[in-house]
């Protein structure tokens, strides 16, 4: 899986039919966005609430927060339905392995987050999964879904034949990874240099501090202290997306920005002005 890709827009809105919804692609709506009801993502240090703080502040949206998205729409099918979702191969766009066994390892991660990690998901998959499990009457386009996750998501690549991970999936939900705020844009190659060579001698990745002081550069690590602060213009983008039908902004200093290397995410997400000087006139 390649590092140095972010935001990714995914399908547009669900729209619904008798029984479970079919999941089917559109562009973007002109609507305004009236809700938008975030997710949390427990076992993570990303803070639902402080970011929909930040939100109400930005959009004439009301915003609300839930518990875990995976424990809310659970269902006797999301378990296959995961597994179906698995990345195999960094070079391979079929997914999905639904052995008996990786079945009930889905089951048991849902059952306790924090046994759950080390596997990728085609986060379109996962942005369909979702779409079909949030109820009808919660559908609209007008209530954007936009779930913090602890699962890393990615997308395949056809111009490069691999795939990439993902912070989040731009659509209707939009799924945002907060292991993918970390591991998807891409750090300096001294930081992968130096991982290597300290897992040849402890046999294990040297803790964030070591990294921070013998790597040059700026760069977000698991569980960073600055996560929520980051991830506020990640979930800002998915509303953008679902109102104006502008992915992201082609200022790489803005948070609507899609950056696609550690430095620029600290420059949009964490740096001032906030904003380039377009979106500051809807957002600043």
């Amino acid at each position: 899986m390649a590092p140095g890709t972010a935001g990714r827009v995914g399908a547009g809105p669900w729209r619904g039919r008798p029984g479970r919804k079919r999941f089917t692609p559109a562009g973007p709506p002109s609507d305004m966005v009236e809700q938008v009801t975030l997710y949390r993502a427990p076992t993570t240090v990303a803070d639902a609430d402080a970011i929909a703080a930040w939100l109400r502040e930005r959009v004439d949206a009301a915003v609300a927060v839930r518990g875990r998205v995976l424990e809310r729409v659970a269902d006797a099918d999301l378990p296959e339905a995961l597994a179906r979702a698995r990345v195999l191969d960094p070079y391979d766009p079929e997914t999905g392995n639904t052995m008996l066994g990786i079945v009930r390892y889905e089951e048991r991660a849902l059952e306790d987050p924090e046994r759950a990690g080390g596997v990728i998901y085609d986060g379109l998959a996962v942005q369909r999964l979702l779409g079909e499990r949030i109820p009808e009457e919660e559908g609209g386009l007008d209530h954007l879904h936009v779930p913090l996750l602890d699962r890393v998501l990615g997308t395949w690549g056809d111009h490069d034949g691999r795939w990439h991970k993902r912070v989040n999936v731009l659509g209707q939900p939009t799924p945002v990874s907060v292991p993918g705020l970390y591991e998807a844009p891409a750090k300096p190659e001294q930081y992968y240099r130096e991982q290597q060579r300290h897992a040849m001698v402890s046999g294990d990745a040297p803790p964030r501090e070591v990294l921070e002081a013998e790597v040059e550069g700026e760069f977000l690590v698991a569980e960073d202290p600055r996560t929520t602060e980051a991830l506020k213009g990640y979930v800002l983008q998915a509303v953008h997306y679902l109102e104006t039908g502008e992915a992201f902004c082609r200022t790489p200093e803005c948070r609507l920005a899609n950056p696609h290397r550690q430095p620029g995410v600290v420059a949009a997400q964490l740096r001032e002005p906030a904003f380039c000087e377009r979106h500051a006139e809807r957002y600043g």
